[in-house]
């Protein structure tokens, strides 16, 4: 994912927690909320209940890589913050592609395919 993508300051990560919607999945949570800078800003982030160190950091290698290939066919008005679930670190790319996909279409972001 770009720099340019990227949701990185902590206080822009607690006011998208504090006032966004949330979407669940089993391997995903994703927490949307409109941004007036009319660009898309998306971050990663998982916790402890991931697993372990190494864990995390491959849930969240999948959800960047991911989220590369879809970013351009979203709207580009929201910041979006990912958070990993305890499965996702043993799930494959093209498990971790389809539970994003669906949580875009019920959070209305990127259109159903044909």
């Amino acid at each position: 994912m770009q720099r340019k993508f990227r949701l990185t300051r902590s206080e822009d990560f607690k006011r998208v927690r504090r006032s966004g919607k949330s979407y669940a999945h089993p391997l995903v949570v994703l927490i949307v909320e409109k941004n007036l800078q009319g660009n898309l800003r998306i971050g990663v982030a998982a916790g402890r209940s991931a697993g372990t160190a190494v864990r995390r950091n491959r849930a969240k290698r999948l959800l960047r890589e991911a989220m590369r290939t879809l970013t351009p066919s979203l709207a580009s008005h929201a910041d979006l913050i990912l958070i990993a679930r305890s499965g996702l670190a043993s799930a494959t790319l093209a498990d971790t592609r389809s539970a994003l996909l669906n949580l875009l279409q019920r959070a209305q972001l990127i259109s159903p395919p044909a």
